[in-house]
This record gives C-alpha cells, sequence and structure tokens, in this order.
C-alpha cells in the first residue's frame, strides 16, 4: 500500500493521478496472477457472517452451474437458505445435534460429527462437484470431535480444482496455515450484547 492510499485526496489532480497509480498496480498484479486452482477457503473469528460469508460462494457457484455440497456441522436443521436455492446442483446436510451447551453429549455429539465427516469426503471424492462447504467444522475441530490430522490429510490430498469453504471459530493454526483463503470476522458491536434476541431473516 502506497501513501496516496493512506491519505484523504481532495485535490482532483491528484486524485486523478493516484487513481492512474493504483490502476496500474492492480493491472500489473492481475497480468501476474496466471494459476487457476482449487481453493480452501477459511472464515472465522468472533464476529458474525462467517456462514452468511460461505453461502455467498455456494449461490456465486450455482450461478455458473457448479455443482455444491454443503455439510453444516453442529446445526441440527438446515438454514432457511437451502430452502431458497433449491437447486439439483446443491446437495445440504444438516448433520449436528444442536448447541453443544444443548445437547451435552459428547459422544454423541462425535457420532453425528463423524456421519457429517463421511458426507464430506464423499463429497469431495465425486469428481462432479466443484465446491464442499463444512459450515461450524473449526467448532468441531476446536472440541477434538473429529481428529485434527485426519481433517488435514484430506484437505491436503483433495481434487486440484476443487473448492472447499471451512467455517466457524477459532480455526486451528494447522488449518490457517493449509488454507489458501482466510478471512477473520472481527466482532466490533452485536444486539445479543445489548439484550436483543436472534431474529428471522438475521441471525437464522
Amino acid at each position: 500500500m502506497n501513501d496516496n492510499e493512506n491519505r484523504k485526496i481532495t485535490d482532483p489532480t491528484e486524485h486523478k493521478e493516484a487513481m492512474q497509480d493504483m490502476q496500474e498496480s492492480m493491472r500489473a498484479k492481475m497480468r501476474a496472477a496466471k494459476e487457476k486452482k482449487g481453493l480452501i477457503i477459511v472464515n472465522t473469528g468472533n464476529g458474525k457472517g462467517k456462514t452468511t460469508a460461505g453461502f455467498g460462494v455456494v449461490v456465486r457457484t450455482l450461478a455458473h452451474g457448479g455443482k455444491a455440497v454443503v455439510v453444516q456441522f453442529i446445526k441440527s436443521s438446515p438454514d432457511a437458505v437451502a430452502k431458497l436455492l433449491k437447486s439439483d446442483n446443491l446437495t445440504w446436510h444438516a448433520t449436528g445435534g444442536g448447541f453443544t451447551w444443548d445437547t451435552q453429549d459428547r459422544d454423541g455429539d462425535i457420532a453425528l460429527c463423524e456421519q457429517g465427516w463421511a458426507l464430506a469426503t464423499a463429497a469431495m471424492d465425486d469428481p462432479e462437484v466443484n465446491l464442499v462447504m463444512m459450515d461450524e467444522l473449526n467448532v468441531v475441530l476446536r472440541y477434538d470431535y473429529l481428529p485434527l490430522e485426519r481433517v488435514l490429510e484430506k484437505l491436503r490430498t483433495k481434487r486440484p480444482d476443487l473448492h472447499v469453504i471451512i467455517t466457524g471459530r477459532d480455526a486451528a493454526p494447522e488449518v490457517v496455515e493449509l488454507a489458501d483463503l482466510v478471512t477473520e470476522m472481527k466482532e466490533i458491536k452485536h444486539p445479543f450484547a445489548q439484550g436483543v434476541k436472534a431474529q428471522r431473516g438475521i441471525e437464522f
């Protein structure tokens, strides 16, 4: 980032020169970017929007005629988005038992995570699938419901053209290191802290 990007420019001539510099910089980066490959995308952090951002990529994949599979760990019922995205190119699984503080059943949660992981790995092995989203997998790994090394090995050996999205708080450092794209959602303010309950269309 150059100095022009760090300060407010109000002079029209100076602004045009700064934008020309930025344009050339961006075009040079685009010319240098030649490789295409399947990405491992991680959405993590304590802020809202990790799953929602993943759904946006799912929608984009479907819009381009791609095939996507969503596996929601922890969550006991499909997100409302699943009802809207009715497509032959979309497969959706909700394999959880609900919030872990409600289930209070570690063995049961692990069994459900194993079922979800089997669905996810089958999707990753399907040559027709372009995108696999594993919602809340970071939480699963945080609680050791699945062995981290088993997940990492599968990610390392995935098909070169397959895109994978992993969401959830507290992404393991090893997952972050392996990923191609990592976004951390940081909570600045949240209505729940002010006593505002979760609302349809916003949180679920």
